[in-house]
């Protein structure tokens, strides 16, 4: 597999960042399969179509690419703040493809499915000042490290492409997990992270609790949050990322 960019197809360009994005989706479009239905290619759609860059002919599913020279890190910057935030309560944000290059090759690629995506993950820029172009527009970075690692499922690592069968089998099990409810959402993957958190693979109730007041202030209208983490914690072993062992007793799978 040639991971490297076709840089004749940035000659035409002046800018930096339109020939990052016409050599990054040439490549995708030459070279990726989709991750959710494993269909052998994704489509490049029409330049300038919002927030979507990709279509699979065969399931319909629809991705964005972001790509970053480097380490992605924790944030991602992304468009306007009110259409993420309408975008992810609508269901409508496409699936994510994060791709790091360096020296014009792609080294990791990383697709992160759209119902991974909840309000607390995206933060809001300050306006641009009265003297900028676009005065008082508000963008919002994707705060890509508050994402739980199973809504970040590889497909590229370290320039090794992982196996197609695998990364599919990976997105079919954590599409368990999709619900329409943003504040269901909000509230399973808050938990999920905090599950994550814990270093040992076997754990107790009682070191999901250490988080409650983590969780009481990114849920402050909740009264009850032990009650709410022990819900969530059920929906988590019934959609299998987690196995009960005895009462209050988990094991991450």
């Amino acid at each position: 597999m040639n991971l490297c960019f076709d840089q004749s197809l940035g000659l035409e360009y002046k800018s930096n960042s339109q020939k990052i994005r016409v050599m990054s989706e040439s490549w995708v479009n030459d070279n990726i399969f989709c991750p959710v239905c494993g269909n052998a290619r994704i489509s490049k759609l029409e330049n300038n179509r919002p927030v979507a860059d990709f279509q699979c002919p065969s399931c319909g599913e629809i991705f964005e690419l972001k790509s970053k020279d480097g380490r992605i890190g924790r944030k991602i910057s992304d468009g306007a703040y009110d259409t993420m935030i309408s975008r992810i309560t609508s269901m409508t944000n496409p699936d994510l493809l994060v791709m790091h290059y360096s020296s014009l090759q792609v080294v990791d690629l990383t697709v992160v499915p759209k119902f991974f995506f909840t309000p607390t993950v995206i933060e809001k820029r300050k306006p641009l000042s009265p003297t900028a172009r676009r005065a008082g527009w508000v963008g919002c970075n994707i705060l890509y490290g508050d994402i739980p690692e199973q809504g970040r499922i590889p497909i590229i690592e370290n320039q090794n492409f992982r196996s197609k069968d695998r990364i599919v089998q990976d997105y079919a099990r954590i599409k368990r997990l999709q619900t329409g409810s943003i504040e269901k959402r909000g509230w399973l993957f808050d938990v999920l992270n905090c599950v994550n958190a814990i270093p040992t693979k076997d754990f107790y109730l009682r070191d999901i609790y250490v988080f409650a007041d983590k969780l009481k202030i990114q849920h402050p209208d909740n009264q009850n949050i032990e009650a709410k983490i022990r819900q969530q914690m059920q929906f988590l072993r019934d959609k299998g990322i987690i196995e009960f062992l005895d009462r209050g007793h988990y094991r991450k799978i």
